[in-house]
């Protein structure tokens, strides 16, 4: 019986034999180089995967002479399809008609070379001179091909795990343009993101990050266009991730991100295509994850967060006014409540005075001051907003709208808050969905409440010295080394082209500066003079 001694690291596999267990002091390890014995090759896979029920070990004959050979695979990782009719039909019965009509018959000394060649029917194979990385390839979906009398073991494609198809995107819906979204398969989503490049200057590199997971993570950019030290600076960060798994994009963005302490994204988290190939037009570089359905983006600024595909998609002036939309609903849901705090509390003649007087007179009989009461509504609204988030979707919306009607109706009628105030706080949730990225919406709502404290304490000069810190934040955080805040600060005026407001397509010469590209010009003429010339 063979014990498998646990170890910190997983690269270096070791086995503790227990022929007596008075002396399991004495470690061994396994040997990782493969002999030209099937049987001990097969004692070194089954050492780690004999305690496995989904470990499968097919032993079979080969050609006349019987040859012993074994297939090595993991049920539910691969295509049962393609081993039975592409390799085991191959190898079990038609490699006799291979050997009458070649005149020969297989032996041991070339029996590998002949099934590598002339057997196997299936379009990508590879070979493994080593155990750990043949068991890398098994527990990655592939077929692991031993054979009797080579040192080598062929590793033959043959994944087939369940797969969800591509779906519409479930946190970036538009009206106007694709409908597809990644999945959490990353080779449909390298697949998708080649379907709308077709340049063969397109690089997608794949490495492997996670001690245990052995999590499949690719990187995407284009020769020509993409700057060269950036690409460099993402492999140097993804290659200093040394942890024991890697399970979604989140984890990478965390590991990759300039600063831990700021609230703000540092990348672009996104789950559509056409989103993440269009920033890799601009010079950007695009990160995939197996087993996530969302892309990052890196670097990213302020500004990115803001826009949405169909900007690119509608004409200019309609792109131009959403963004302006978005930029207004940013600046209303992280300051609305404190400046109504402030001017509530220390400014009220700031106030017209009908509407001071109203005010005046819904609160007459609240019990609580105006900070705590609008501390307790955005929580109420905060836990609403959550609760029909993990609630299935049709409870969810039901919730999320019954739930704050009947709440905020009692809490009017209980005195606990005025209708103002429920107003104000229904305004600033709906102002917060606006912004196209939820991590971007996530933290200006949490913006809002040290913002709050400070309007409760200072009143309106709380305000504006939140305002200002807040500035003074965004402004020293950094993306892959390049400025969160451009092209406002510092100031790049070719790239205010298509910041606030998107001016004509024609007009968008270049691409973005701010991420120096290599070939920063995306066409080399004018194509609406050329035509109003043409006229």
């Amino acid at each position: 019986m063979k014990i498998i001694k646990k170890n910190k690291n997983p690269k270096k596999l070791e086995v503790l034999e227990e022929n007596n267990p008075p002396q399991l002091k004495s470690e061994e390890k396994v040997d990782i180089t493969l002999s030209k014995s099937i049987d001990e090759n097969l004692a070194k896979f089954k050492a780690f995967l004999e305690d496995s029920s989904d470990a499968v070990f097919r032993e079979f004959k080969l050609g006349s002479q019987g040859i012993p050979c074994a297939l090595v695979f993991i049920d539910g990782l691969v295509n049962s399809e393609v081993i039975n009719e592409n390799i085991l039909k191959n190898l079990m019965y038609e490699i006799t008609m291979l050997e009458r009509a070649r005149g020969q018959s297989i032996q041991a000394e070339n029996a590998y070379d002949f099934i590598k060649e002339h057997a196997v029917s299936v379009g990508e194979i590879a070979e493994a001179e080593t155990l750990d990385k043949s068991m890398l390839m098994v527990m990655s979906g592939e077929v692991a091909l031993i054979v009797e009398g080579s040192k080598k073991i062929l590793i033959v494609n043959a994944r087939g795990w369940p797969a969800r198809g591509v779906s519409t995107p479930d946190t970036e819906g538009s009206v106007r343009g694709p409908k597809d979204a990644f999945t959490e398969t990353l080779r449909v989503n390298t697949a998708l993101l080649r379907r709308k490049c077709k340049d063969p200057n397109m690089v997608i590199k794949t490495i492997k990050l996670g001690r245990r997971s052995k999590t499949d993570v690719a990187y995407v950019y284009i020769k020509g266009i993409t700057n060269p030290k950036l690409v460099e600076e993402v492999e140097k960060r993804l290659n200093q991730i040394d942890v024991d798994e890697i399970m979604e994009t989140g984890q990478i963005e965390q590991w990759i991100q300039d600063s831990y302490l700021s609230p703000f994204p540092q990348v672009q988290l996104t789950e559509r295509p056409d989103t993440t190939i269009s920033n890799v037009f601009d010079g950007r570089v695009a990160i995939l994850v197996d087993n996530s359905p969302f892309s990052i983006i890196v670097p990213a600024g302020l500004y990115q967060f803001f826009q949405a595909p169909e900007d690119y998609y509608d004409r200019w002036i309609i792109g131009s006014f959403l963004r302006f939309l978005r930029w207004s609903a940013s600046l209303l849901a992280a300051f609305v409540p404190s400046i109504y705090i402030a001017v509530i509390t220390y400014h009220p003649s700031f106030l017209p005075t009908p509407l001071a007087l109203a005010i005046a007179a819904n609160r007459v009989n609240i019990p609580f001051p105006a900070f705590v009461e609008a501390f307790l509504m955005e929580i109420t609204i905060e836990l609403l907003r959550e609760s029909g988030a993990r609630l299935p979707k049709a409870i969810g919306q039901t919730i999320g709208i019954v739930g704050g009607i009947v709440i905020g109706d009692a809490a009017v009628r209980a005195g606990i808050t005025s209708p103002s105030m429920v107003l104000l706080v229904a305004i600033t949730a709906i102002a917060s969905f606006v912004i196209p990225t939820y991590s971007a919406g996530i933290a200006l709502r949490l913006i809002r409440f040290p913002l709050m404290i400070l309007a409760a304490v200072l009143g309106l000069y709380g305000v504006v010295l939140g305002f200002i810190l807040l500035n003074i934040h965004l402004v020293s955080l950094k993306s892959f080394g390049f400025d969160y805040m451009t092209p406002q600060a510092p100031l790049v005026l070719q790239d205010t082209k298509d910041w606030i407001l998107r001016l004509p397509r024609h007009l968008l010469w270049n691409r973005p500066a701010s991420v120096n590209p290599v070939d920063i010009d995306r066409m080399d003429q004018d194509p609406y003079k050329e035509n109003k010339n043409a006229k």
